[in-house]
């Protein structure tokens, strides 16, 4: 009967994993090069992410599905603070998009408790395209300097080295 939300629900997992792994790919990446902040944004939305993951498989387990633990796709190796920023923004409008249809079809299929899984996980998503949508607009309005900021404003609370 709910064969159809847990495919919906399984396919949330596997680009909620993506979405996981490639956030903290970029938080690495972020804070090697000194970008604490930006690096502290990118592990807080993956380990939401990875709580979305959770919700989904409870939902599919209540379902009595068997839960897909396979990521949607590969970390793509970005280097460049602004081109991870401009993906994060285009995975998140990937989902707010995807999420939106699939608590449609939920609804159609009269299983409101995905739904209700779904159209939660859309506000969320909303939040992070937010978040990485007003970044963008900080490079844009101050150019490299914000970046610099960043970076002087991360190495502030580094502890001094034991020599």
């Amino acid at each position: 009967m709910y064969e159809q939300s847990i495919t919906l629900l399984n396919k949330a997992v596997a680009d909620e994993m993506a979405a996981a792994h490639q956030y903290m790919y970029f938080h690495f990446h972020c804070e090697d090069q000194g970008y604490k902040l930006l690096s502290l944004l990118f592990e807080r939305t993956a380990i939401e992410e990875m709580r979305h993951v959770e919700l989904c498989a409870e939902r599919i387990l209540f379902l009595g599905g068997e839960v897909e633990m396979t990521a949607s796709a590969a970390v793509e190796k970005i280097h460049d603070v602004k081109a991870m920023l401009e993906m994060a923004r285009k995975m998140e409008q990937g989902s707010i998009r995807d999420y939106n249809k699939w608590a449609n079809e939920c609804s159609v299929n009269a299983d409101s408790g995905s739904r209700k899984v779904f159209e939660g996980l859309v506000a969320d998503e909303e939040r992070h395209y937010s978040q990485y949508d007003l970044e963008m607009e900080k490079i844009k309005k101050f150019g490299e300097q914000y970046l610099a900021l960043q970076s002087i404003e991360g190495s502030k609370g580094a502890p001094a080295s034991a020599e």
